[in-house]
């Protein structure tokens, strides 16, 4: 894991290498964290390129692994971010093919260089498994290649300022360039404020981009190209909408769910052994839930030592999962170190969040994120996690919520739908709290509230839905139609929007296409940029085990009916999990991974969250229509409201403002 950096400039040339070293070292600088061991550049006059590159040492931690490495015909030149699982298996595959080939090392970098020699770049890309993000030059054709991995777990932003066309693993290193200008896209705001994050292709910037997980771009760097300004057209080895329209079709599994179980149990293993290979200390985070509990069972029983495994825990019960891990820890027989939290500690990592994403964003578990990042870099330098389980083998509620969600709204006329919403959005919550219980005793005998002003507003917003698919946009969005709230902003166009962006093959189980359209933007988009700078913050390298692409592959293969198999989401993972840990210690409502955020808007982070909210700010900034959040800002301080979702994704942005993005 490390983090590279570059620019292509015109005025890049000898007389000029000073200056142009300099503004190459700031972009560096920058983002030193994310490989902290050591650090190379490389400028060349005739591409007017420039490389640099920041160190982590986890394979080949000598000087044979340092970056920016030459290709031994010096035609390939490159900086790389990540780990190629496989990289010992393609370097049998060189020698095969070229038994006289010398290596100089033996790091996955130098592993790659000599398969581009030998295949060229889109064949190897394809024979990778990892997660990676590179910058290659080819001195041979002079062209530039950015590219990144499949499932898009490493980043890499482009794009041009000022005639300079920047890229990074980071957007800081981009704005640590002198020509960096960075104007805020109001459009994306927008776009944020639905998501929690900035979606791919997009960043907060105009002209900058992310690109597209199993994509690499080409710039020819001859001089012919349409320079400045000019836009690399995509290019793609790999997608999840393939992997998905296969496993429906030609690819679909045809076994029983056994023969599922241990093909699964068979891949997991295999990803997770190549995934345990480094040469610096390794662990594992432990939630005490399906996912994590799996990998470290299977990194236990292939361990010979016991597997170092970290967890935090809340005082707060509703919160607190430490409890569940150190139990699965015990019965593993795991190394198993946690930390309880105090809200100061964890509200103390706040002011720390907009340095650390670079864009807006609002997921709440980005705090324990980083602090089990922390508390796991103290002892290892690589943990492996669970991620992506959910998206693969649908875990998450709203998989099944959305289609009964629909399966009620549709049999009621679209007219009357109208009319409906129209009276939910007038009617007092009071007089339809007094309906439902007189229709529901069990609820008046309980003295519980039969709707909530929440509930009855999203009833309300669910009316519109006009498929089962825009039920799911209701259910996945938070601001629900944030174009309003943002001045000046219109709608973008994004996948998670697009009906069309979804394939048929799906339209008989629309949980296929949620857990798809999650795969697209929710997985890359938020859950994999946390983990990354969470983990990079403290220089800490994270792996995904459940994201080797031949998994992705082989849960798209299975039927739903498997994953959601005898009254149990994720089905496949538990039968592999309960040969390890008993069933009793697994199954509890799944509760996720945050903090209570509600309540310390109330207490603690009150008089922040009005400083950021007041409306004068609001005013003054020009980003958002401020009646609307003082409204919910007022609702949700009283008590009367739990707006705190929405309130985060506000605060984020305004944060991240008055930190980064004035």
């Amino acid at each position: 894991m490390c983090g590279f950096c570059g620019f292509v400039s015109s005025d890049l040339v000898s007389s000029s290498f000073q200056g142009a070293s300099g503004k190459l070292i700031a972009m560096m600088d920058a983002i030193h964290y994310r490989g902290p061991d050591d650090r190379g550049k490389w400028l060349d006059e005739r591409a007017r390129l420039a490389l640099g590159h920041q160190r982590l040492s986890i394979q080949d931690i000598s000087v044979a692994g340092h970056q920016p490495m030459h290709s031994a015909n010096e035609r390939y030149t490159i900086v790389f971010n990540g780990e190629v699982y496989n990289f010992l298996s393609i370097r049998d595959d060189v020698e095969q093919a070229k038994p006289e080939y010398t290596w100089r090392g033996h790091s996955d970098t130098e592993v790659m260089l000599a398969a581009f020699e030998q295949w060229g770049i889109k064949e190897t890309l394809t024979r990778m498994v990892g997660m990676f993000a590179f910058a290659l030059y080819d001195r041979k054709e002079k062209i530039l290649t950015l590219a990144r991995d499949r499932m898009g777990e490493k980043p890499l932003y482009y794009g041009w300022q000022k005639g300079t066309f920047l890229f990074g693993s980071e957007l800081k290193a981009l704005c640590a360039h002198d020509d960096w200008q960075g104007e805020i896209n109001r459009d994306v705001i927008a776009l944020y404020l639905r998501h929690n994050n900035t979606p791919q292709t997009t960043s907060i910037y105009k002209d900058i981009y992310k690109l597209m997980p199993g994509c690499f771009i080409q710039m020819a760097l001859d001089g012919k190209q349409n320079m400045p300004n000019y836009q690399p057209a995509l290019q793609y080895y790999w997608s999840v909408k393939a992997a998905a329209l296969a496993g429906a079709t030609t690819n679909a599994f045809t076994g029983t769910p056994d023969e599922a179980v241990t093909e699964l149990d068979t891949l997991l293993r295999d990803s997770i052994h190549g995934q345990m290979i480094a040469d610096v200390p390794l662990g594992a985070f432990l939630s005490g839930g399906v996912d994590s509990s799996t990998v470290v069972a299977l990194m236990q029983d292939m361990s010979q030592g016991n597997t170092k495994t970290f967890s935090i825990g809340f005082n707060e019960a509703e919160f607190n999962e430490a409890n569940h891990a150190k139990a699965v820890a015990e019965h593993l027989g795991t190394d198993h170190t946690e930390m309880y939290v105090f809200p100061q500690q964890a509200m103390d990592v706040i002011p720390r969040l907009p340095t650390l994403f670079d864009e807006p964003f609002a997921d709440p578990s980005q705090i324990p994120t980083f602090l089990v990042a922390e508390l796991a870099k103290k002892a290892v330098t690589v943990s492996l996690s669970g991620d992506g389980g959910d998206e693969l083998f649908c875990g998450y509620s709203r998989y099944h919520s959305a289609p009964t969600m629909w399966s009620k709204i549709a049999n009621i006329p679209l007219p009357l739908r109208v009319l409906l919403r129209k009276a939910l959005e007038v009617a007092p919550v009071n007089m339809l709290d007094f309906v439902l219980k007189g229709l529901n005793p069990a609820l008046k005998a309980a003295g519980k509230s039969a709707i909530s002003e929440g509930q009855l507003k999203n009833a309300a917003v669910f009316l519109q839905a006009t498929n089962v698919n825009e039920v799911y946009r209701y259910v996945a969005s938070v601001w629900k139609n944030p174009e309003s709230l943002v001045k000046n902003a219109q709608p973008m166009h994004s996948v998670f929007l697009d009906d069309n962006s979804m394939s048929s093959a799906f339209d008989a189980d629309p949980r296929r296409n949620f857990m798809y359209l999650d795969q697209e933007t929710y997985l890359p988009d938020d859950i994999l940029v946390k983990v990354d700078r969470c983990a990079m913050a403290v220089s800490l390298e994270g792996r995904i085990p459940l994201l080797d692409h031949r998994i992705v592959e082989f849960a798209w293969s299975l039927p739903t009916s498997l994953k959601m198999h005898e009254g149990k989401e994720k089905w496949p993972l538990r039968q592999i999990l309960y040969q390890h840990v008993p069933a009793a210690l697994i199954d509890r409502p799944k509760m996720g991974f945050g903090v209570p955020i509600d309540s310390w808007l109330r207490g603690p982070l009150r008089d922040w969250g009005e400083e950021l909210l007041n409306e004068q700010t609001l005013k003054g900034q020009g980003f958002f229509h401020e009646k609307p959040i003082r409204k919910k800002w007022q609702e949700h301080i009283s008590g009367k409201m739990d707006w705190s979702f929405y309130l985060w994704h506000v605060l984020m942005f305004q944060q991240w403002y008055a930190a980064v993005g004035k």
